[in-house]
């Protein structure tokens, strides 16, 4: 990639961007290894301001402007992100860890989540020219390049997986409402190029009211599936035999450690969307606002996701659970109505995803070029060029790997461990022992100690999706196989609900 920053990149701010009043003629690999180790939290307030003042009087020239964000459009964006389909898997999650470990687990990592996410927000204050999270893999672990690389390929992978989940899940929904009227194929294909289309917008901010309109079908789409499930007469697969739904409080004899740890991380892979963080605070007005917006969400999620957890398990039952829930609903016409509203959230979470990735590699290709503000032809081919790439892969990524699912598991146990918990709590100890030196749990007293194990406690959580996470992934995998699941690559079979 030739817009890779130099190892250095981060220690030499451009003059037009990231040069702050505070440190005008301080040279720039000191004013990195100042933010670091040295400054204090009220000199980062001053010198972030003027940072993010000189960044949007830069843009006031261009046809296109990054720093456009309100709080309540970055709101809109974070709710398209996590209130999305995923929520249909909440009650299969609780009927493998019984009601109210499911819903206790809910509102824990949900709080984990919504602390690690103003940890991000209170680094990208202090560092206000960290673009994605790529540079700030770098930025934590010793100014690496290496860091920076690994962090993209990672970061690029995830994204893309996601893209092609979306892909796959799109022709899941077209199979289900046609009654497979189509080739699989082709479903993933009509869904891979609406995305593309929707993702071409270069801005957040153009991309806020499409992810409003996702999250309040989305809402739609949940509620409905809750309304059905409760007044339907049986879920789908019902039979005397079987009897009525078993709702069980806590996880049912015989559970395995494989199927614990896969529910255990199903509902942790729902909340966890830190990597997106640092790239759209990079583009809020005001990025001092951003704790508005991802509290609002949180509080959201932990309502939404237990609710229809909760509600949909109890009609449904462990006997009859399927992932999505939709599945699960035994009237054709509930299904399909419940499903269609969540069409938008199918096409726009990919799409968000897809736009993050492009954005990565366009602002590096083009950086301190008239082509990335300006409309440009070579500006906007090259943009849909990256974007026709990223889906391309997407849907090769979804057609070929024929369990996608448990590949999915595996990326996000072998990601996630890191975006969402091991670089957030070396964050914290990084900016802890900024302000306050060497041994800073002991200068702070309890809130010190505190702080440092918590933190430290989150680096181990990390390592348990790394390590067992990725195990009971693998697993899944190999008795997918053995119990003959798994489809074959590029394959027409109907795979709707």
């Amino acid at each position: 990639m030739e817009g890779s920053p130099e190892p250095k990149a981060l220690n030499r701010p451009r003059d037009d961007d990231r040069r702050s009043s505070n440190s005008s003629e301080r040279p720039a690999s000191d004013k990195l290894k100042l933010d670091v180790e040295n400054q204090s939290q009220t000199a980062h307030s001053d010198s972030d301001t003027n940072d993010i003042g000189r960044q949007i009087e830069l843009e006031a020239g261009n046809s296109i402007k990054y720093r456009t964000c309100s709080w309540q459009k970055t709101a809109a964006l974070l709710f398209s992100e996590y209130i999305c389909l995923a929520i249909m898997s909440f009650p299969w999650s609780y009927s493998v860890l019984g009601l109210v470990p499911g819903l206790i687990l809910t509102v824990v990592i949900a709080a984990i989540v919504l602390y690690t996410s103003l940890t991000i927000w209170k680094f990208c204050l202090r560092h206000p020219h960290v673009r994605d999270v790529c540079d700030i893999g770098q930025h934590l672990f010793w100014d690496s390049k290496i860091a920076w690389w690994a962090t993209a390929i990672m970061f690029l992978l995830n994204n893309t997986f996601i893209q092609g989940l979306h892909c796959l899940v799109g022709a899941e929904y077209l199979n289900t409402i046609t009654g497979h009227s189509r080739c699989t194929i082709i479903f993933a294909v009509i869904t891979a190029i609406i995305s593309f289309i929707f993702s071409l917008p270069r801005t957040f901010s153009a991309l806020a009211k499409v992810a409003t309109f996702s999250a309040v079908t989305t809402f739609i789409s949940v509620f409905l599936a809750m309304v059905f499930s409760g007044i339907e007469d049986h879920p789908a697969g019902f039979t005397p035999a079987k009897g009525n739904p078993i709702v069980t409080a806590v996880p049912v004899a015989g559970t395995t450690f494989v199927a614990g740890v896969n529910a255990f991380l199903n509902i942790s892979y729902t909340f966890i969307g830190q990597i997106t963080l640092p790239s759209f605070i990079a583009e809020m007005e005001e990025p001092r606002d951003f704790w508005k917006s991802v509290t609002a969400v949180t509080i959201a999620e932990i309502i939404v996701f237990s609710l229809v957890g909760s509600v949909v398990y109890v009609y449904t039952g462990n006997q009859y659970m399927k992932a999505p829930a939709f599945g699960s609903l035994g009237n054709e016409t509930y299904k399909k109505v419940s499903f269609s509203f969540m069409i938008p959230t199918l096409i726009f979470l990919g799409v968000l995803y897809a736009s993050v990735s492009a954005r990565f590699i366009f602002f590096r290709l083009f950086d301190n070029t008239r082509h990335k503000g300006n409309h440009t032809v070579v500006g906007w081919a090259s943009w849909a060029g990256i974007l026709a790439v990223l889906w391309i892969l997407a849907f090769i990524i979804s057609e070929v790997i024929p369990f996608f699912s448990d590949l999915l598991s595996i990326m996000s146990s072998l990601f996630d461990s890191f975006f969402g918990f091991i670089f957030w709590g070396v964050a914290y100890l990084r900016m802890r022992r900024a302000d306050h030196g060497p041994g800073f749990w002991k200068k702070r007293g309890l809130r010190g100690w505190l702080g440092a194990i918590l933190n430290v406690g989150l680096i181990f959580v990390g390592l348990f999706f790394l390590g067992p996470g990725t195990y009971a992934s693998v697993k899944s995998v190999v008795l997918n196989y053995q119990a003959g699941t798994v489809g074959s690559p590029f394959s027409c079979a109907d795979n709707g609900l």
